[in-house]
Formats: C-alpha cells, sequence, structure tokens
C-alpha cells in the first residue's frame, strides 16, 4: 500500500469486526469511517485508542441527533436540508463535508458538481455548522476526470473565503482508486477491503 504519509487513511469499517478494526487502529490508523448509525452505536463503546470518528453512509434527517452524539465529522452532507438539521441539533459547532456526486451517477448520492458551491454559500450562514472540505467516491470507470472537477470545486471554494468555511479535507477515492485521487489532490483516501482483507 504505496500511500504518501501526509494523506490521511480512512479506514471504512462497515461489516467489520471490532477485533478487526482494534488492530487497525493499533497498527496506526486513526481516521475510521462507519456508514450507519446503529453498526458505529454498538462497535465505538468496545473500540480502545484515540481515534475520530467519520460518517460516510445516507444519513436520514430522524438519525441526525444520534450521529452528532457518536461521530467528529459527517462526510455526507448533500442538502441545505439536511445541514440546517444539524445546526438545530448541534450543541457546539460540527465539523461536515459536503458529498459530491462528480460522477453525475443516477443512484448515487451527492450533490451536483454545478450547484455544490451554491450549496456551500447557503451553509455558511448556518450556526453551529462548519464545512471543512469536500468528499466524493468518483465512477469506477474514469475516476479521475471526476477527481479533477471535484478538486476545482474545492479551490474555487477555498479562494471564496466563505464564513464557517475551511477547505481542510479532499476525501476522495478507495480501494480501487486511491492512487488516481492522491494524484489529483485528495488529502483522505477511503481504504476498506485493501486494508482489511491483508489482515
Amino acid at each position: 500500500m504505496d500511500v504518501p504519509k501526509n494523506i490521511n487513511i480512512l479506514a471504512a469499517t462497515k461489516g467489520h469486526s471490532v477485533e478487526e478494526i482494534q488492530k487497525t487502529i493499533d497498527s496506526g490508523i486513526s481516521f475510521l469511517g462507519e456508514n450507519y448509525v446503529q453498526e458505529a452505536k454498538r462497535k465505538k463503546s468496545l473500540l480502545k485508542g484515540r481515534f475520530e470518528y467519520h460518517f460516510i453512509g445516507h444519513l436520514q434527517k430522524n438519525k441526525v441527533k444520534e450521529a452528532l452524539e457518536l461521530f467528529d465529522v459527517i462526510q455526507t452532507i448533500d442538502s441545505f436540508e439536511l445541514a440546517n438539521e444539524i445546526s438545530k441539533q448541534a450543541e457546539k459547532n460540527f465539523q461536515i463535508l459536503i458529498e459530491i456526486n462528480s460522477g453525475e451517477e443516477r443512484k448515487k448520492s451527492g450533490v451536483n458538481a454545478d450547484d455544490a458551491i451554491d450549496l456551500i454559500k447557503k451553509i455558511s450562514s448556518l450556526p453551529h455548522v462548519q464545512t471543512k472540505g469536500l468528499m466524493t467516491m468518483g465512477p469506477k470507470e474514469n475516476p479521475r476526470s471526476a477527481f479533477q472537477k471535484t478538486r476545482k470545486i474545492f479551490d474555487r471554494i477555498k479562494q471564496m473565503k466563505l464564513p464557517n468555511v475551511h477547505m481542510d479535507i479532499l476525501s476522495m477515492g478507495m480501494s480501487d482508486s486511491y492512487q488516481i485521487a492522491i494524484e489529483e489532490g485528495a488529502t483522505m483516501v477511503r481504504l476498506g477491503r485493501m486494508l482489511f482483507d491483508k489482515k
């Protein structure tokens, strides 16, 4: 696994046991990503060591309160309504990433690239919500162009200096595409199969 030291690895832990995840933490991975609130709730209290917990699944509004209690970052915000619910429920500033549907795939969640900047401008006015960057998975075929598109949006927003918006995290790529994502500017890559299958 060839990941530069300045790139953060997010371990995608969906479907993996507490024992498997603990081995990953013990090996030095300090960012964990979970897809389901209930699964995260069951696992988190059993895990030892320091780690930052990211929600990387589709979040329903009725799960926001629980998600805020469990996670440090929600990576999958794709609507003002969801961000607004976080703003209402959060008792302090909470970090989010905006999910971009960079491949414009019908069955994938995420805001369309063309609408991303307007959405972030709108969210920037909400109290208790800190937009820390962007996330995209990219399509299986030709992910490079999708990553390039997301990086351009990331750079444009960074130049705008919007309130409550800090473009620190560009989360792109998975086990099959992480090397391309790094080449195109990712600061964080999401690895599941690659991390756990080798154990």
